[in-house]
C-alpha cells in the first residue's frame, strides 16, 4: 500500500515550492501584477485558474520557480482541488502559500495512489509531499487515505487472488493488529446455521468454500454496531449464468465486504467508543452440478423461506443470513454495504450509492455528512408497496422480483425483512468501482460512501470527545 504518512508532513519550514491558489475572478487583477516574462509564460501555458488548472511560475533563479493553481472556493477547499496538482507536479515538497490545506489534503494522498501488485508504473513520478500547518489532522487525514487505498486494493485485486479465504486474512490481520476478536462459520457448521450463504457458495472449489467472518473489537459495554459487507468474491450469476459483458467486472462483486472492512479500520483508528460487530458473508456464486437452482426453495437462518427466482440474485441472500445474525448481538444501528443490483447504477449512475434506511434522522444525517466530506450517497425510497413483487406462490418470500420494476428497492425491502424491528438500519448498494478516472480518483476499485458513513459515526458516537 502507498506510504500515505510520507507524503503529508508537518509543516516546520523546511525547504518547499510554493503553491499560490487563486479563483478566477481573481486572475486578472493577479496576473496584471506579475512581471511581463511571467505574464508571457503563464499565456504560453493557457492558464484561465478553473478548478484543476495549474500554471508554473518562473521565480529570480534558474531553478527557482513556484506553482499557481486555480480553485473554485480559496476558503472553502474541497477534497480533491489539489488532486490534479498531486498527480502532475514533479517530485519535492509544496505548500500552500496562504491558508490551510483542509479536507483537500485527502485528495492530495489518493491521488498518488497505485496498484502495482502486478505491474510496476515505471513511468511515475515520485512522491509528491505536502507541508501543512494542520497537524492535529495529518492522523486522520492520513487514516482516511489507507483506508480508501484499501478498498481499492481489495476490489482491484483479481477473484484468483482475492477468495473468501483472503478476505478472511485482512480481517485476522486487521484483528490481530487491533485486539479483535474473530470466529469464522464454515463447512457443516455453516449449512446448518447459515444456509443462505452455503447455497450461494457450495458450487465453488474447496479452496473457494463459503464462510461467515466475524469480528468484535471494543468494550462490550458500549454501544454496539454492526457493519455488514457483501462477500461475494466471483459472479457468475449461478445457473442464471450472466453474459460475459456482465461478469467482466465481477471481482468487485466483493466491494461491499471491502467497504465494511475499511469502515472497520476507521472506526478502530479513531478509537470510536463502540462495539464494533463486522461481518463478512463472503462466497463465489459458481456453477457446477450442485449449484443452487432457479426454483429452489432455501431455508434462512431467521426461520423464513425463500424461493430462488434468479440465481444472480445471491448477494441479497447471504446478506440475509448476515444481518439476521447481527441482530442477533442486538446492536442500536447496523450499516450494510453490498455491490447489489444494476438497478441502482440505471437509477443515480456510478458515482452516488443508493442509500436506504428505515430512520429518517439517519437519513438527513448522512446526507449531510456525505456533503461535507465530499462523499455523497443519494436516498432512495423503502416503498411497502413493493413487497408485493417479492411474493411466492409456495414460500414465504422470492429472492428476485417480477417485471424489471424498482430493483434496487425490491432488493433493499428483501434484505429489510431480515432485519429486526425497531433496529436503525442504514443500506448501502454502492458501485465500487469508478469507470472513468478523475483527479484523486482512478479508474478501477473505490470507495464510495464510506467517508459519509464513518463521518456519521464520528458525529453519533464521539461528539462529547
Amino acid at each position: 500500500m502507498t506510504e500515505f504518512a510520507d507524503l503529508l508532513k508537518a509543516d516546520n519550514g523546511q525547504p518547499a515550492r510554493s503553491i499560490q491558489l487563486i479563483e478566477a475572478a481573481e486572475l486578472d487583477a493577479w496576473f496584471t501584477a506579475q512581471p511581463e516574462r511571467v505574464r508571457a509564460l503563464i499565456s504560453a501555458q493557457k492558464f484561465h485558474a478553473k478548478p484543476n488548472e495549474y500554471a508554473i511560475v518562473p521565480g529570480e533563479g534558474q531553478s527557482d520557480w513556484s506553482v499557481v493553481a486555480g480553485v473554485a472556493k480559496r476558503d472553502a477547499l474541497g477534497s480533491w482541488c489539489l488532486a490534479r496538482l498531486a498527480e502532475s507536479l514533479p517530485e519535492g515538497s509544496y505548500r500552500l502559500t496562504e491558508g490551510s490545506t483542509g479536507a483537500a489534503a485527502l485528495g492530495w494522498l489518493t491521488a498518488q495512489y497505485r496498484f502495482e501488485r502486478y505491474r510496476k508504473d515505471e513511468g511515475a513520478a515520485g512522491p509528491r509531499v505536502l507541508l501543512t500547518g494542520d497537524v492535529a489532522r495529518i492522523e486522520a487525514i492520513v487514516q482516511q487515505a489507507e483506508a480508501v487505498a484499501l478498498v481499492r486494493d481489495l476490489v482491484n485485486t483479481p477473484a484468483a487472488d482475492m477468495g473468501p479465504q483472503d478476505l478472511e486474512d485482512a480481517v485476522r490481520q486487521l484483528a490481530q493488529a487491533h485486539g479483535g476478536e474473530v470466529q469464522v462459520t464454515r463447512g457443516d457448521a455453516l449449512e446448518q446455521g447459515f444456509p443462505m450463504i452455503h447455497a450461494v457458495g457450495k458450487a465453488a472449489d474447496k479452496s473457494f468454500a463459503p464462510r461467515l467472518i466475524e469480528m468484535a473489537w471494543g468494550d462490550p459495554a458500549a454501544p454496539r454496531i454492526a457493519v455488514v459487507g457483501k462477500g461475494i468474491c466471483f459472479d457468475s450469476g449461478g445457473l442464471d449464468i450472466k453474459p460475459s459483458s456482465g461478469m467482466r467486472l465481477m471481482k468487485k462483486d466483493m466491494g461491499g465486504a471491502a467497504h465494511a472492512i475499511a469502515l472497520a479500520r476507521l472506526i478502530i483508528g479513531a478509537r470510536l467508543p463502540v462495539r464494533l460487530h463486522l461481518l463478512v458473508p463472503t462466497a463465489e456464486n459458481a456453477i457446477s452440478g450442485n449449484a443452487f437452482r432457479p426454483g429452489d426453495i432455501l431455508r434462512s437462518r431467521q426461520g423464513l423461506t425463500v424461493e430462488i427466482g434468479n440465481t444472480d440474485a445471491e448477494g441479497r441472500l447471504v446478506l440475509g443470513d448476515a444481518l439476521t445474525r447481527a441482530g442477533e448481538e442486538k446492536p442500536e444501528l447496523i450499516v450494510d454495504f453490498a455491490t447489489l443490483t444494476g438497478a441502482a447504477r440505471v437509477a443515480v449512475g456510478p458515482d452516488l450509492p443508493a442509500l436506504f434506511t428505515n430512520d429518517e434522522a439517519l437519513a438527513s444525517d448522512i446526507a449531510a455528512a456525505g456533503t461535507a466530506v465530499d462523499d455523497p450517497t443519494w436516498r432512495l425510497p423503502l416503498w411497502d408497496g413493493y413487497y408485493d413483487m417479492l411474493k411466492s406462490d409456495i414460500a414465504d418470500m422470492n429472492n428476485a422480483g417480477e417485471g424489471g420494476f424498482a430493483g434496487a428497492v425490491t432488493a433493499a425491502l428483501f434484505l429489510q425483512r431480515f432485519v429486526p424491528e425497531g433496529t436503525a438500519w442504514i443500506h448501502l448498494d454502492t458501485f465500487a468501482w469508478r469507470p472513468a478516472a478523475r483527479p484523486g480518483r482512478p479508474k478501477g476499485g473505490e470507495a464510495l460512501g464510506l467517508r459519509a458513513v464513518f463521518r456519521l459515526l464520528q458525529q453519533r458516537y464521539d461528539g462529547a470527545r
